[in-house]
């Protein structure tokens, strides 16, 4: 509906030799300065308003650097030759499902719980592929891989079970030991470098969780 409502939207954009980006009822309009910014848009605005009969959300509209906006959930950086980062809130977002979905609180079993992970984090980066800065998924993905040593520990109640498990894993009996019996809080055990050892990267690639990165250049490359 948007589209064929706002298509004589793009004909006097294009007609005004304007650069533009719209997708259904979201757009972005380029010009060179400030003060051009805010005469296209108090002009644009009347031509919604007054030619096509449209209401402008206000709140959403503004004049501002293109590397301040944020549109579909992408942004540029400030840079001279710009490229496609993630909105903030994009990664706010995304946080929130995967927090959701590794909640310690929620009866699932692990592998259960890791390809519902994997559906989440593939079907995600398969539309943010278009971003040109991969080194945030890099942290991303180190913090997926916390949340589900959050998990895994907290499922490993007593102290005799952590002990059986990480012995299970290979690690020494001094760091077994030590880290059995922290005192710690739970999610500031997940950052100790003994359960980076037991439950470090290798660890959930065996488990089958999908890495975020390799995806991501799976789709740039193809």
């Amino acid at each position: 509906m948007a589209n064929i409502l706002l298509d004589d939207l793009d004909k006097e954009l294009e007609k005004r030799g304007l650069k533009f980006c719209r997708y259904a009822d979201d757009c972005n309009i380029y010009v060179k300065s400030l003060r051009a910014g805010q005469r296209v848009k108090q002009s644009i605005q009347r031509f919604l308003e007054k030619t096509l009969k449209l209401k402008v959300n206000e709140e959403k509209s503004a004049v501002d650097r293109p590397w301040k906006r944020a549109f579909l959930g992408f942004r540029f950086t400030p840079e001279r030759k710009a490229r496609i980062r993630l909105a903030p809130r994009s990664i706010q977002r995304f946080k929130q499902r995967i927090r959701q979905l590794t909640n310690p609180n929620w009866s699932v079993s692990m592998p259960e719980r890791i390809h519902r992970v994997n559906q989440y984090v593939i079907g995600w980066i398969g539309y943010f592929r278009l971003i040109e800065t991969p080194s945030v998924l890099q942290n991303i993905e180190g913090w997926i891989r916390r949340r589900l040593r959050l998990c895994q520990w907290l499922q490993w109640k007593r102290v005799r079970t952590r002990i059986r498990e990480l012995r299970a894993l290979g690690l020494k009996e001094t760091a077994v030991m030590e880290i059995a019996n922290t005192r710690k809080g739970a999610w500031r055990t997940t950052k100790t470098p003994q359960l980076h050892q037991a439950l470090g990267k290798t660890y959930w690639t065996a488990q089958g969780l999908k890495s975020l990165t390799q995806r991501y250049f799976e789709l740039r490359q193809g």
